[in-house]
């Protein structure tokens, strides 16, 4: 899922500051799995902005929905009630939700309420871990399903560096080596020989580097794509 943490108040409320009634948005999708911006995030935010306004002398409106998803049109579509209700949206979905709403509706002023960090598991309770990096060229299939891209302080593509000591990273010592744990799994398989082929030279171009990424499933398209 999409791991996000909310922004601290006082940015938040720099990017209001200038409004008297806005609407905090909330997504139910992996802000909410996360407890970055779900109906309970949406409430305990909507509140500390009212209260740090009215401190201020400056009170604040402040409307509060949640919607399914913020990354789908058709789940925006409730937005439009508020065009011209309110003076601004902070919303509390991940960067893709913003960025949506943003194209959806240019007329509408819309502030993101939490920062997207990474793509993550989680492990255990309040605790999210990168597992991938979204790079667009799977190699995970030649590392026994472990990411060095996203798990490896330094993305290395062919073993552990020199750095790496009994199995623990060099860059972050709590954290394990990827690549050992890589090296070990293989040799619990009887596949260590497979890490000693020459693999093509990873394509990093659907990591970003020829633009937006876009995809495109003509199958999955109400007309078939024409």
């Amino acid at each position: 899922m999409i791991i996000a943490e909310r922004r601290p108040i006082p940015e938040i409320l720099q990017n209001i500051e200038g409004y008297e009634k806005v609407l905090v948005l909330g997504c139910r999708g992996c802000v909410a799995v996360c407890s970055a911006g779900g109906d309970r995030e949406v409430a305990i935010l909507a509140e500390a902005l009212r209260l740090a306004r009215t401190l201020s002398g400056k009170p604040l409106e402040v409307l509060e929905a949640t919607f399914i998803r913020q990354c789908d049109p058709e789940y925006l579509e409730p937005l439009k009630k508020y065009k011209g209700e309110v003076e601004a949206v902070v919303s509390l979905a991940c960067g893709v939700g913003v960025n949506l709403i943003a194209d959806l509706y240019p007329e509408m002023r819309v502030y993101p309420g939490v920062d997207t960090s990474f793509y993550g598991a989680n492990l255990s309770l309040g605790e999210w871990v990168e597992k991938c990096r979204g790079c667009g060229d799977c190699i995970i299939d030649k590392t026994a399903g472990l990411c060095p891209i996203a798990r490896c302080a330094k993305n290395l593509l062919n073993g552990p560096c020199g750095g790496s000591q009994g199995g623990r990273c060099e860059v972050r010592k709590e954290m394990p080596c990827i690549w050992h744990e890589i090296v070990e799994r293989m040799k619990r398989r009887g596949e260590l020989e497979k890490l000693m082929e020459i693999w093509e030279p990873k394509d990093w171009r659907p990591a970003g580097g020829d633009g937006l990424r876009v995809r495109i499933r003509d199958d999955l398209r109400l007309n078939g794509g024409n």
